[in-house]
C-alpha cells in the first residue's frame, strides 16, 4: 500500500487529483476577502467621521452667527463642547472661532476678534494676511465669522488607513447683526 501510494506521487496522479481544491482555495482566499471587508469597513468609518466634523464645524458656525448679544468665554467653551459631542465624545479635538473683516485700502482681511480652546493659537493680522483666496469676495468692512476645527481620527481597524487630524475651514457671515461681538472677561 504504501509503495502504491509512493508509486503514484511519482506519476504525478497527485497532480490530477482535484479533490480537496475547494478547501484550499478557500484557506487562500478568505484571509484577503477578510482584509478586504475591514479595509471597506474603515474607509467608510474615516468618510463618516469626515462628514460628522464638516456638519458640526457647519453647526459652530451657524450658531455663533445667529447671536445678537456679545459671546464670552463660556459661549465657546460651550461651542468646543458642542463640536465634541456631535463627533465623537473622547477625541482630541480644537477648535478656533474668530471674526474678520475686508479692510479695502489695504486689499487684505483683518481680525476682530479670535478666541481658540484647544492647541492652536488666536489669529492674528499676519496670520490671515494671505486668505483672499480662502476666503470670498466682500464689500469693504464687511465681517465673516471664521470657524476652524480640528480632531483626531483613528481608525477601527489597521487596514491601511493612519491616524490623522480632520480638519475643517467654514466662514458664515452674521445673521442677524452686522457683526458677532466678543465679550472679554474683567
Amino acid at each position: 500500500m504504501f509503495m502504491h501510494n509512493v508509486k503514484s506521487f511519482l506519476r504525478a496522479d497527485f497532480a490530477r487529483r482535484e479533490d480537496g481544491s475547494v478547501a484550499i482555495e478557500t484557506v487562500i482566499i478568505l484571509p484577503v476577502l477578510f482584509w478586504a471587508f475591514l479595509s471597506m469597513f474603515s474607509i467608510f468609518d474615516a468618510y463618516r467621521m469626515y462628514a460628522k466634523n464638516q456638519k458640526a464645524a457647519y453647526t459652530v458656525g451657524d450658531m455663533v452667527t445667529r447671536e445678537t448679544q456679545p459671546i464670552d468665554a463660556a459661549y465657546v467653551d460651550g461651542a468646543h463642547d458642542l463640536f465634541d459631542y456631535l463627533t465623537r465624545p473622547g477625541q482630541n479635538s480644537s477648535i478656533r472661532i474668530s471674526q474678520v473683516y475686508y479692510d479695502k485700502q489695504a486689499v487684505k482681511f483683518k481680525t476682530d476678534w479670535s478666541v481658540t480652546r484647544g492647541t492652536p493659537t488666536a489669529l492674528t493680522n499676519d496670520d490671515i494676511g494671505s486668505w483672499n483666496t480662502r476666503l470670498p469676495k466682500v464689500l469693504d468692512g464687511e465681517r465673516l465669522v471664521v470657524v476652524e476645527t480640528w480632531s483626531d481620527f483613528d481608525p477601527v481597524f489597521a487596514t491601511g488607513l493612519e491616524d490623522r487630524v480632520i480638519s475643517n475651514f467654514v466662514f458664515t457671515r452674521p445673521r442677524y447683526a452686522p457683526q458677532v461681538l466678543y465679550a472679554e472677561a474683567s
